[in-house]
């Protein structure tokens, strides 16, 4: 039974081939015998011409010609069309001879046709490829060495892209068996020769299929570059149960270098399971607040500041400041940017953000006009221990910088918060909520009549708060505590089985504070006083997590790795929250950024009482401390945490 065309576009194809011979029959004709064309008897050229076209339909419906994909049309594609062209002459001839001794038909003719066949089939199809490439392409050619045998999942441009370079490579370590397509309509066509042997969705049949053929996959590449976080995890699963590792295709920068090793396949990393759409950025808005300016970011060796550093290092300031009190950490950002962007000025900076005079001392002499304030304790359990020194750097540290800031003239000053500052129960949580509250208060004051310009327009210095979950990667986080605890052979200690929290990668994190940045720098008064909280996707169980890693490891979860539960620590909450209860979620023109309009206090009456807790705090008094910024922080449930802490501190001195 003859293979028939099974969708709209290989039918479309089929029917483009079949005219195409056709005409290329009257061409030839004509090409041959010229104006003697018309003295030949119509019922004989209708008779030839309907014979050729007949026989030519047979001829592409057997070598499959109308599967190949115009998108990447390529060398292979041509060979089709030869062999195509070739049997379809082959069969013409006898069938006429039978009929007809070829009497009347000049024996060129049927060479012409074959050539005149070629360029009708091959010239829309390579025009096509020419329009939506810009180009053609190198040569292509097989390789005939031992390969990996390898299944792409997705039908995409990163799948034509994939195949053409193996094909180019003759050292290439893969041989792609075949593709799985996003969309029905593509299977059974193929793609520079390989075939299209199903959709994703068919997965497991496929396998069976090549199983049965012995030709089984080992490894499956994901081609699509654009795959939610839960199609990934999905895919790994399915993956897992099919005992095949999954990896992902690198990027066009490493293709471009070639297949030349098998570690140009990256494997399947967390950030890809976390995958969101791509936010869109305004660019061009965060370049105009960066570029030619001086910039200041304390705690910038931490895993937010460096990032940030090295974002805006590349959007062309007019000098960097790094504040940070590790020297080790300073000393590695500030050799990193000085070899990436040798034309920029990097001022690295040793002090504590903790310490008003060396604040002041760093402000006066770098007169930032943008400060991005990263320095924090955010380590739950470490803080939850130390309080003092969480009250010190997270809320007398963040009002040191933001009022010398405004002192020295700064146009903004961009205060980076935390999902634990929503109805804290921890100390850094309540900490950071307060350094919120007074970064609010802060930017009303500045609002206010006595900063207002001549006609009326807002003056003085913007001051604006971001507010997010974890970042990946990051001192201290659960995902390199996993990574630690897999190299060590497990367990994976995780606080609770129903324990969940935010994710997001520290790139896409820093780029959100920036173009929040960029909002609030417009000037707009709707945003005073409110908090920007970035788009943080959907919680992940933190158990979920744990046993993708142990899969990505490629070990399987309880049977290779144990996951052990050790219960909640001093501080943790087994949800976190992004918005208050009281805080309506204010939409803005980014959906990846929305406005929260927590309560906010009068400046002077809170840098009172942040005075009265400074003095607590360096007095060494933890209790009296800690009573003042539950009363400045009403919302904090310190009764709960304080139980935990009790039972997992040593006894010491009140």
């Amino acid at each position: 039974m003859l293979p028939l065309p099974s969708s709209r576009r290989s039918l479309f194809a089929f029917l483009h081939d079949v005219v195409m011979a056709a005409l290329s029959f009257g061409i030839s004709s004509y090409l041959r015998l010229g104006d003697d064309i018309w003295r030949y008897e119509p019922q004989f050229t209708l008779f030839y011409a309907a014979t050729f076209t007949g026989v030519a339909a047979l001829s592409f419906l057997l070598t499959g010609l109308y599967r190949g994909i115009w998108r990447y049309a390529s060398l292979p594609d041509l060979f089709n069309i030869a062999r195509a062209a070739t049997l379809t002459v082959l069969i013409f001839m006898p069938v006429m001879f039978v009929f007809t001794r070829l009497e009347t038909l000049p024996r060129a003719t049927l060479l012409i046709n074959w050539l005149v066949l070629g360029a009708l089939l091959g010239g829309p199809r390579l025009a096509y490829r020419l329009f939506k490439d810009r180009g053609f392409d190198h040569v292509l050619s097989r390789s005939g060495m031992q390969a990996v045998p390898v299944l792409l999942i997705s039908a995409r441009d990163g799948a034509d892209t994939f195949i053409r370079e193996t094909l180019r490579d003759r050292s290439t370590v893969y041989r792609v068996l075949g593709v799985l397509s996003d969309t029905p309509s593509r299977v059974g066509r193929a793609i520079y020769g390989v075939p299209v042997l199903g959709t994703v969705d068919e997965l497991e049949i496929v396998i069976r299929r090549l199983d049965r053929r012995g030709v089984r996959p080992q490894k499956l590449i994901v081609t699509a570059q654009g795959l939610d976080g839960g199609a990934i995890r999905e895919l790994l699963a399915r993956a897992d149960a099919l005992a095949i590792p999954l990896a992902r295709l690198p990027r066009a920068t490493e293709l471009r270098q070639g297949l030349h090793a098998a570690e140009t396949i990256e494997p399947i990393a967390i950030e890809d399971l976390l995958g969101r759409p791509q936010a869109v950025l305004d660019r061009e808005a965060m370049a105009r607040l960066v570029r030619g300016r001086r910039i200041l970011v304390t705690g910038a060796g931490g895993t937010i500041g460096s990032e940030l550093s090295r974002q805006l290092a590349a959007l062309e300031p007019c000098c960097l400041a790094l504040l940070d009190n590790s020297e080790f950490l300073l000393y590695s950002i500030d050799i990193e940017l000085r070899e990436r962007f040798p034309a920029l000025t990097v001022r690295p900076l040793l002090g504590d953000v903790r310490s008003r005079l060396r604040v002041d001392e760093v402000l006066a002499a770098e007169r930032p006009e943008v400060v991005f304030h990263a320095a924090a304790l955010k380590h739950v359990p470490m803080v939850e221990l130390n309080p003092i020194e969480g009250v010190l750097t997270n809320v007398i540290g963040s009002r040191n910088v933001a009022e010398a800031a405004r002192a020295q003239g700064a146009a903004l000053i961009v205060q980076i918060s935390t999902d634990k500052a929503v109805n804290p129960t921890s100390v850094m949580g309540a900490s950071k909520r307060l350094a919120e509250a007074f970064c609010q208060a802060l930017d009303l004051d500045e609002a206010g009549p006595r900063r207002r310009g001549p006609a009326g327009s807002p003056g003085g210095t913007r001051v604006v708060t971001v507010r997010f979950g974890n970042v990946l990667g990051s001192t201290g986080s659960v995902v390199p505590l996993f990574a630690r605890q897999l190299a060590a052979g497990g367990p994976l200690t995780v606080t609770d089985p129903e324990v969940t929290r935010y994710f997001m990668t520290v790139r896409e994190a820093v780029e959100l504070v920036l173009e929040a940045s960029a909002t609030e720098a417009r000037g707009e008064d709707e945003t005073r006083g409110k908090i920007f909280v970035l788009d943080m996707g959907e919680p992940v169980k933190i158990v979920d997590l744990a046993q993708q890693m142990i899969r990505l490891a490629g070990r399987a979860p309880e049977h290779d790795i144990k996951i052990e539960f050790i219960g909640l620590r001093p501080g943790e909450k087994l949800h976190e929250e992004l918005f208050h209860d009281a805080e309506a979620a204010v939409p803005t023109a980014n959906p990846a950024l929305r406005l929260a309009a927590p309560r906010t206090a009068d400046y002077a009456v809170l840098a009172r009482s942040i005075d009265e807790l400074e003095e607590q705090a360096r007095a060494g008094s933890e209790a009296r401390t800690l009573a003042l910024l539950q009363r400045l922080v009403p919302e904090y449930r310190r009764e709960a945490a304080a139980v935990a802490v009790e039972t997992a501190r040593p006894s010491r001195a009140r």
